[in-house]
C-alpha cells in the first residue's frame, strides 16, 4: 500500500488531511476527503500512475469535501459517504460551507456506505466503522492488513472531534471511539482528519479514564 498525505488549507484554521491511498499492483487509487487545491491532488495521483476508484468522505462538513466535485470532473472516481450524512453534502446549513467560502457547496454521492461495509482497492480491503459524534454519519476506514485507521474528524492525536456542530452529540462520539475504536489493536496507526498521526495504544488511557464519567 501507498498512502501519501496531503495538508489542504481551507482557511478554517488546521489544514485539512487529505489521503491518497493506492494498490501498488492494480493502481487503484482511493482520495480520502478532498478538501481542496484539486490540482495537488490529481498531481499527486499522477506522479503514483494511480487510477482513481473511489473519493470517500469520512464526513460531510465543508472543510472536507471543497474539491469533491472538481476532482471527480477531472479524475472520475465515485463519491461514498455514510448513509447518515449524505443529506448534509446537500444543505449547507448541515456541511456549513457558507462559512468557509461565499459559496454553497451542494453534492450527490454516487454511493452510500454503512456500518461493517467493506472497499477495495485491488488486494486492499477497507472496513467502514460508523462513528456518530462529529456528525450523525462520520466513519472512519479500518485497514487489518496495513494496520491503519483513518478517522477523519472523530479521533485526534489527544482528543476527540468538536461535537458543538449540527447533528454533533458529545456522548455518541466518546461511545463511538471508546466501544469501536478502543478495541482496535494498539498498534493500529491513526490517520486523523487534522493534525498529527497516532496510534491507539497512545489514546486508550484517555479514554478509559473519560468513559466513566461521561457514561
Amino acid at each position: 500500500m501507498i498512502l501519501k498525505e496531503l495538508k489542504i488549507n481551507t482557511w478554517i484554521g488546521d489544514p485539512t488531511n487529505c489521503y491518497i491511498i493506492m494498490d501498488e499492483k492494480s493502481k487503484e487509487t482511493m482520495v480520502i476527503d478532498a478538501a481542496g487545491d484539486v490540482d495537488e491532488i490529481e498531481n499527486m495521483i499522477n506522479i503514483l500512475g494511480g487510477k482513481l476508484k473511489y473519493i470517500y468522505l469520512t464526513h460531510c462538513h465543508g472543510d472536507h469535501i471543497l474539491g469533491v466535485t472538481e476532482l471527480k470532473k477531472r479524475c472520475g472516481g465515485k463519491i461514498l459517504i455514510q448513509r447518515d450524512d449524505a443529506e448534509g453534502l446537500n444543505d449547507a446549513r448541515i456541511n456549513l460551507t457558507p462559512y468557509i467560502i461565499e459559496e454553497k457547496i451542494e453534492l450527490e454521492a454516487d454511493s452510500r456506505v454503512d456500518d461493517k461495509d467493506t472497499i477495495h482497492l485491488g488486494n486492499l480491503e477497507f472496513k467502514v466503522i460508523h462513528t456518530p459524534g462529529h456528525t450523525k454519519g462520520g466513519s472512519c476506514l479500518y485497514c487489518e492488513k496495513e494496520k491503519c485507521l483513518i478517522s477523519g474528524d472523530t479521533l485526534f492525536r489527544g482528543t476527540w472531534g468538536r461535537t458543538d456542530v449540527p447533528t454533533g452529540n458529545r456522548e455518541k462520539i466518546i461511545k463511538s471511539i471508546t466501544d469501536k475504536l478502543m478495541i482496535l489493536p494498539e498498534d493500529t496507526i491513526v490517520y486523523p482528519g487534522h493534525g498529527l498521526s497516532t496510534r491507539i495504544k497512545d489514546e486508550k488511557p484517555i479514554y478509559l479514564e473519560l468513559k466513566p464519567k461521561l457514561l
